[in-house]
């Protein structure tokens, strides 16, 4: 699994209307192929009346897994071209099913490549971008005279607070990302003359949007 990846926010909704055929694409984060045929199930359910279910997937866990199908339709005017919009908006762990209702005028296969593409990027852009960064769960305890100066060293470098408890102590839930460990230890070892308490644990994933803001 990489350390830092692109994947959606949200659950994401793109709609494409061409010569009366509709075109519904529902997107969703998905991090097992478990959860891909959870989804897919729900939509065959939800839209028993379509001709056609086509879907494209990337999960990267283990290994990188990739497919995509057709449902139905010439082959590689379907499944790859929503393939081609998740690849293109650097995605991974991204599940995208485009429902198609048939509107009754054949579109040809580079009518079928466009609408389904573009229901695809419609959807994707509707989710959003969401960076899921590996961090280090981090605890800094700290005397109250302190605790203005470890804020300004957390902010300048962009560090995600999770969250502070005030006692007789200032506690700080940090995520530090692995590359900036080094550094975050030597810098409020400085700045506090060493008198603050710094506790490592696990590593996690953390959610960022697009401009690096931590999402809680």
């Amino acid at each position: 699994m990489q350390t830092c990846y692109r994947t959606v926010l949200k659950t994401g909704f793109g709609e494409y209307e061409e010569k009366r055929s509709r075109f519904l694409a529902w997107v969703y984060q998905v991090n097992s192929e478990e959860e891909v045929q959870s989804h897919l199930s729900e939509l065959k359910k939800k839209y028993w009346d379509a001709r056609h279910h086509c879907y494209a997937y990337i999960i990267e866990a283990e290994t990188t897994s990739q497919r995509f199908s057709d449902d139905g339709e010439p082959s590689g005017t379907a499944g790859l071209p929503i393939l081609e919009a998740i690849r293109k908006k650097e995605l991974t762990n991204v599940l995208v099913v485009v429902v198609r209702f048939f509107g009754g005028i054949l579109l040809g296969a580079s009518g079928l490549v466009r609408a389904y593409g573009k229901a695809a990027t419609a959807g994707l852009e509707d989710a959003s971008v969401l960076f899921k960064k590996q961090c280090i769960k981090t605890t800094v305890q700290l005397d109250y005279a302190m605790y203005g100066k470890v804020q300004n060293v957390l902010a300048a470098n962009g560090t995600a607070i999770a969250g502070t408890n005030f006692s007789e102590i200032v506690e700080l839930q940090l995520f530090v990302e692995p590359e900036k460990m080094e550094h975050f230890e030597k810098e409020i070892a400085e700045i506090t003359a060493g008198q603050a308490k710094i506790t490592v644990f696990d590593k996690v994933y953390v959610d960022f949007d697009e401009k690096g803001n931590y999402l809680s």
